[in-house]
């Protein structure tokens, strides 16, 4: 008896997934995806001849086998020279992002700030009830102006920093860059090698192996029972892997989640290359709309004699970015324990986890297989494990 598999949601986890549990031929699995395509953001599109990306995709992670299984699939370059900066308008100069104590010496009111970082009580970090109290006692009143605030208000469309009251995802750390930091420096950083990026990781699914099913209509009819209308025909299944927001399963008994989205532009310039040399990212920490702007070249190494260049504006359009309010979390851990036995939420919307990314959904279908497919692993792991926050 096969083990009859749906798998909602047609990007890198959800893809993911189905190429590992179509290893096992005890395995029918069934993919149902909104869209006319797979691969989701991540999918690689063109404009002007130019490849590109909804947002920044480049792969990065700690995890080596991750990458390893990856580059198998789709070879991958690394990135290892790559360099972020941010603008402040208030010095109109560019600074590391990360911040490096090398910029502070540059600054031209360094002596404050010195003196406000030598001033600081790192021991308040752990008490912080909010982004902006994190922050402060991090860095500083006068960094924290010109490098966070108004960065983090147009990034999470809030009045307020103080609202943002989860920020143990922030990559940063409490202290400024002195050297290598590992969440930024050690980790493997990579690109595809190949024009269309990461879509042979979708395209060159096994379709004899797996049923996909794209511009789909889904309904739940009996959750428990894990029996769903798909383009109006009713079917049943033994395990669900979703990687859509938990409450679209619960007609949003519990509320909404909220997820902040994107208006994207792109924007080709009469140039080979706009940014410096090794500069893939542009962060703007002041009143612009935007929150910062992409050279693809950097990443694809396309070769022209223009450049595209991608603007990223915090908006409602889509679902994006789960959002870091503690209330908006525990109402997605209302919706995940509402879920039956042998189904699965990944991924970033799934999950509700705004770090979640390329690497992560590698690894949650990579436990995927040992729980589906080993009934002893099955039954010694408790559901969910993943979407915890930690």
């Amino acid at each position: 008896m096969k083990r009859k598999i749906l798998i909602i949601g047609g990007g890198f986890g959800g893809c993911a997934s189905a190429r590992m549990l179509c290893e096992d031929p005890k395995n029918a699995i069934t993919i149902v995806e909104k869209n006319s395509f797979l691969g989701a953001g991540v999918r690689t599109q063109f404009y002007g001849g130019h490849p590109y990306t909804f947002g920044p995709r480049h792969f990065l992670t700690h995890n080596k086998k991750v990458f390893e299984y990856l580059n198998k699939i789709v070879p991958m370059r690394l990135c290892s020279d790559h360099q972020f900066i941010t603008y402040v308008e208030k010095d109109n100069k560019f600074y590391n992002y990360p911040l490096h104590y090398n910029d502070i010496n540059k600054m031209p009111d360094k002596k404050k700030i010195f003196q406000e970082l030598k001033n600081r009580n790192l021991q308040k970090i752990k008490s912080a009830k909010n982004m902006e109290e994190y922050w402060l006692n991090s860095i500083g009143k006068t960094l924290y102006k010109k490098t966070i605030q108004n960065y983090n208000k147009k990034m999470w469309l809030v009045d307020n920093v103080k609202e943002i009251d989860t920020f143990n995802w922030s990559p940063k750390g409490a202290t400024i860059k002195k050297g290598p930091r590992a969440a930024w420096d050690k980790a493997i950083s990579a690109y595809p090698k190949k024009s269309n990026g990461y879509n042979d990781y979708f395209d060159k699914i096994d379709k004899r192996k797996i049923n996909i099913l794209l511009n789909c209509n889904l309904k739940v009819y009996d959750l428990n029972k894990k029996i769903f209308y798909i383009n109006g025909k009713k079917k049943q299944f033994d395990f669900v892997i979703s990687t859509i927001a938990p409450d679209f399963f619960f007609k949003k008994d519990f509320g909404e989640l909220k997820f902040i989205g994107r208006d994207f532009h792109k924007i080709v310039f009469p140039v080979k290359e706009v940014f410096p040399k090794n500069v893939y990212f542009l962060y703007y920490a002041n009143n612009e709309k935007f929150t910062r702007l992409v050279e693809y070249k950097k990443f694809t190494r396309h070769k022209s004699n223009t450049t595209l260049i991608g603007m990223e504006i915090p908006s409602m359009n889509g679902k994006h970015y789960p959002i870091p309010f503690k209330s908006e979390i525990r109402k997605s851990y209302k919706y995940l324990r509402k879920l039956p036995e042998n189904f699965f939420s990944i991924g970033r919307a799934g999950t509700y986890r705004y770090e979640v990314d390329i690497d992560d959904c590698i690894e949650q279908a990579m436990e995927l297989v040992k729980i589906i497919n080993d009934d002893n692993y099955m039954n010694a792991f408790p559901q969910q494990k993943w979407w915890q926050y930690e």
